[in-house]
């Protein structure tokens, strides 16, 4: 089976998410995989380019030995206005060349202008198209001016799909709204690699690393630090109480970059917290299972009305869960809905409540016990089982 996929991010720098784990997958079962992606950024270009000449690259593995997906990044252009026009003609020509040569026997989208393109190319040569949603795509376009007009190409993608898959009844009901039809709808929860992710790996070393004592709490964030992921305001109210020594025997690990990380820098040294507060950037795929066992509760702090959270469960959730770790987040409609209470999972009612929320945790459950709950839940969440499906789906389709 070839598999042509279309995103609108980076396949090379992003923490692996759904797509990474599938193809990589699909290609230690014989598959051949292309992958159409797209990256320009202005803060890690130093020199400033207003274009960038078409990549390549091969074999590409992020997860799995002996896995290997081909990246095919086109031209881009990056002046305001002409970007997003000159990124639906320079990825236009290169799907149509990839029909043209690789010849996909599926194609599937996780973007909006290449998907949409894509979906189109897909219909003219009688290519099924998949239309896969792990996020709200429309919420995370940077200048909301463009968020409706996202939207109206999404409904135009969707009507060019065979199949609809998402990663959750929440984002089932979002693409409803935009109009795809409940019978094609496919639900893959993302999975969980155990023999990565589980309680058995030891995080001593990390907490040693950062001079952290074995009765001390690790609070632990990983992934892309956005202005609404709410930890800003974690570390305010550890700086607020520093000197009162509530929070004492807290510590709060975070591991990944993003927006706001230059911002949790500045409040760590304007309130002393070095010792408190330890921001590690961003870290190789192969440590995280480490930091995460460094740590006793997990937190996802986000802000509740941000449109982009709400309707997602995030991989790295069903990862603390695996290796037995408690999770905090705030009331995120989609997380509500595939978790439930009872689970593993604390409900925080904002941002702002979190380090509370985790000491009335702490002082009345058993973190161990949570933990084993979570471990408990997330089983049936199993890569093997979710990649059986796929595949067979695909190849019905096909």
């Amino acid at each position: 089976m070839k598999i042509l996929l279309v995103q609108e991010t980076d396949w090379l720098e992003r923490y692996p998410h759904t797509q990474h784990h599938l193809m990589e997958r699909l290609s230690l079962k014989g598959h051949s995989i292309k992958v159409i992606d797209y990256a320009f950024d202005w803060k890690k270009d130093k020199d400033k380019k207003i274009f960038q000449s078409k990549q390549e690259f091969h074999d590409v593995k992020k997860i799995y030995d002996g896995a290997g997906v081909d990246v095919i990044r086109p031209s881009a252009l990056r002046i305001p206005v002409l970007e997003y026009p000159y990124l639906i003609i320079s990825h236009n020509n290169e799907i149509q060349k990839q029909i043209r040569e690789f010849k996909p026997d599926i194609i599937i989208g996780f973007g909006i202008l290449n998907a949409y393109v894509a979906s189109r190319l897909a219909k003219k040569y009688n290519i099924p198209f998949i239309y896969y949603w792990i996020d709200a795509l429309d919420t995370l376009i940077p200048e909301k001016t463009f968020q409706t007009l996202g939207r109206i190409i999404e409904r135009k993608s969707i009507k060019n799909s065979r199949k609809y898959f998402v990663t959750n009844e929440k984002l089932k009901d979002h693409i409803i709204d935009l109009g795809a039809e409940k019978d094609k709808i496919e639900i893959f929860s993302s999975g969980i690699d155990f023999n990565v992710f589980n309680d058995k790996i030891d995080g001593s070393a990390i907490r040693k690393q950062y001079g952290i004592k074995d009765n001390e709490i690790v609070l632990f964030f990983m992934g892309w630090i956005y202005h609404f992921s709410g930890l800003k305001e974690i570390a305010e109210e550890l700086g607020k109480e520093k000197e009162s020594g509530k929070y004492s025997n807290i510590k709060l690990l975070v591991v990944g970059e993003g927006d706001a990380y230059p911002d949790l820098q500045k409040l760590r040294d304007q309130y002393h917290l070095e010792d408190q507060l330890f921001l590690t950037g961003r870290q190789p795929y192969e440590k995280i299972p480490e930091y995460i066992a460094s740590s006793d509760i997990c937190i996802l702090p986000a802000y509740t009305d941000e449109p982009t959270m709400k309707d997602i469960v995030p991989i790295k959730i069903l990862e603390y869960m695996a290796m037995g770790k408690p999770v905090i987040t705030t009331r995120l409609p989609g997380l509500i809905k595939e978790f439930g209470d009872d689970n593993g999972i604390i409900y925080a009612n904002s941002p702002d409540e979190t380090m509370k929320t985790a000491q009335d945790f702490l002082s009345k459950v058993n973190c161990h016990e949570y933990g084993i709950k979570a471990g408990e839940f997330v089983k049936k969440y199993n890569w093997d089982l979710v990649i059986k499906r796929f595949e067979i789906i695909l190849l019905c389709l096909i």
